[in-house]
């Protein structure tokens, strides 16, 4: 799925596929995180929960291929937009700014990407939300912890799973290293996170 999601993102946005992995390996642990801090609070987790149970279940990852067959809709991204807007509020275009200058590629074409990336995370999101049968924040917050890689070694996280094409394990790490410029000493992704975020 992660081979069909990069090609795909790649074709919609006219971008070489190394540079569109290179963006979603660095965007989704960022929207994951700012998910993860969301729900901290109960009416955050609240929100998230309630998308969840609504559109964002899991069925658009059922046809990738139909979703980038013709291009991708304008509502998906509508809805994408949107999806930032409540996840990183005010900040989006700072992520976007620095996930630029750190990949290379310009402003308007990462925004295209996080566009895109936001619902299908939500997506995958809602399926394991359903399929780890997640009630509460407590259960959110854990969920969101685990795909952010707070698993043991043996059970790779899920965003690992699902764009480290050669295996190795190291999407977060280089994810630490490359955007806002941190690296494992200095906190790694939890650094990127409260750096963007204010904490």
């Amino acid at each position: 799925m992660g081979k069909q999601l990069i090609s795909g993102v790649a074709g919609q946005t006219g971008q070489s596929e190394s540079q569109t992995s290179n963006v979603l390996s660095m965007a989704m642990p960022l929207i994951l995180g700012a998910m993860k801090k969301n729900v901290s609070t109960p009416e955050g987790a609240a929100g998230l929960m309630n998308a969840l149970s609504g559109k964002h279940d899991g069925s658009i990852l059922n046809d990738l291929s139909g979703l980038f067959g013709g291009g991708v809709d304008d509502s998906v991204m509508q809805d994408g937009a949107g999806i930032l807007g409540h996840v990183f509020g005010n900040k989006t275009p700072q992520v976007e700014n620095a996930l630029s200058q750190k990949s290379g590629l310009d402003g308007g074409s990462v925004a295209q990407i996080l566009k895109i990336a936001a619902p299908i995370v939500m997506g995958f999101l809602g399926k394991q939300t359903a399929q780890s049968n997640v009630k509460d924040s407590g259960g959110m917050n854990a969920l969101l912890g685990s795909m952010l890689g707070g698993q043991p070694q043996e059970n790779k996280s899920l965003i690992t799973k699902l764009l480290d094409a050669d295996g190795d394990g190291s999407i977060l790490d280089d994810v630490a290293g490359m955007v806002m410029g941190s690296n494992k000493q200095k906190g790694g992704l939890g650094g990127i996170l409260s750096g963007l975020f204010g904490k």
